[in-house]
C-alpha cells in the first residue's frame, strides 16, 4: 500500500491517496478510484467517514482519496467544491503514476460532504462557472456518485447548520440558497448516481435523498436508492469499528460497491 498525502488549495485542506500495491500476477489495467469527501456539517470532516471508507474501498480493488477540505470559519461557498474540483483533476493528472484510470472515478460524501459530492456531481453543466474557475468542464464531472444519508435541499427538510456554515452571512439570500440547494442542479450531464439514508434520519431527513431521486429520474439519469428502516445520521460503515454498529444498514457498502463494479464494467 502506497499512501501519499498532498495539501491542497488552504492550509488545512489535506488530500490522501491510499494506493494498493499491483502484484505481479495482476492482468487487469489500470484501476478505478473512489474520491471520499467525509462529512460534518461544513464545521469539520469526520475521521470515521475517511480512512475507514478508504480502506473499504482497497478492499474492493479500488484507488481511494480522501478529501479534507477547509469547513468553518474558513469554509463560504465554493472553497470547498474548488477543493474538490481541484483533487478531482489531480487524481486525473496523476492517473499514470498512481495506476488510475481517467475514466473511472467516482465521488462518494457523507451529510454535508454528500452535499459536497452532489454539488461536484451536478457543477459540469455550468461551464461558465468552471472557466471562470479555471476548470477545464470536460474534467470536471467525476464519472459517478454516491451520496451516503446526504445534504442536499436549502428547503425546510434540509439541514440548517451546513448550510449556515456554508453560506455565512449569505444565509438569508434566497439566490445563494437557491444555488446550493441540488436538487434543482440535475442535469442530463449528471453521472449516475447511488444514494442511501434512512427513513428516522432525526439530523438530516430522508426526503433529501428522495428529492436528489426525484431529480435524476425527471433528468433521465441512472440511479440506484436505498432507504433502510432504521439508524441515526452519520453511520458511516454502521460497524462497531467506526463505534457506531447498526446491522440494518452495513450492506450499504457491498450494494454500493456492486452497483459502481456493474458502472464501470468490472464486474
Amino acid at each position: 500500500m502506497h499512501i501519499i498525502q498532498e495539501t491542497i488549495g488552504r492550509q488545512n485542506c489535506s488530500f490522501t491517496a491510499y494506493l494498493p500495491e499491483r502484484w505481479a500476477e495482476a492482468a487487469f489495467g489500470p484501476r478505478p478510484g473512489v474520491l471520499i469527501l467525509p462529512g460534518g456539517g461544513y464545521g469539520f470532516t469526520s475521521t470515521r467517514e475517511a480512512e475507514p471508507i478508504a480502506l473499504a474501498w482497497n478492499a474492493a480493488g479500488y484507488n481511494a482519496y480522501v478529501l479534507h477540505y477547509t469547513t468553518r470559519p474558513g469554509t463560504r461557498w465554493p472553497t470547498a467544491l474548488t477543493e474538490a474540483l481541484t483533487a478531482l483533476h489531480r487524481i486525473r493528472d496523476m492517473a499514470a503514476a498512481w495506476d488510475q484510470d481517467p475514466a473511472r472515478v467516482a465521488v462518494t460524501g457523507f451529510s454535508a460532504g454528500a452535499h459536497l459530492a452532489a454539488d461536484l456531481a451536478t457543477v459540469s453543466a455550468d461551464k461558465e462557472f468552471l472557466a471562470k474557475l479555471g476548470f477545464d468542464p470536460a474534467a470536471s464531472r467525476p464519472d459517478a456518485a454516491i451520496l451516503c444519508y446526504p445534504v442536499i435541499s436549502g428547503t425546510d427538510v434540509g439541514h440548517r447548520g451546513s448550510f449556515e456554515n456554508l453560506l455565512g452571512d449569505r444565509i438569508g439570500d434566497p439566490e445563494a440558497l437557491a444555488r446550493v440547494s441540488l436538487e434543482t442542479r440535475v442535469t442530463g450531464e449528471t453521472p449516475p448516481c447511488f444514494l442511501w439514508h434512512t427513513a428516522n434520519d432525526e439530523a438530516v431527513p430522508v426526503e433529501n435523498s428522495l428529492l436528489f431521486a426525484m431529480a435524476l429520474a425527471r433528468a433521465g439519469v441512472p440511479f440506484e436508492l436505498h432507504v433502510y428502516p432504521d439508524g441515526a445520521h452519520g453511520l458511516s460503515l454502521g460497524t462497531w469499528f467506526v463505534d457506531t454498529p447498526q446491522p440494518s444498514v452495513q450492506g450499504w457498502i457491498a450494494a454500493a460497491r456492486h452497483w459502481l463494479d456493474g458502472v464501470f464494467g468490472c464486474r
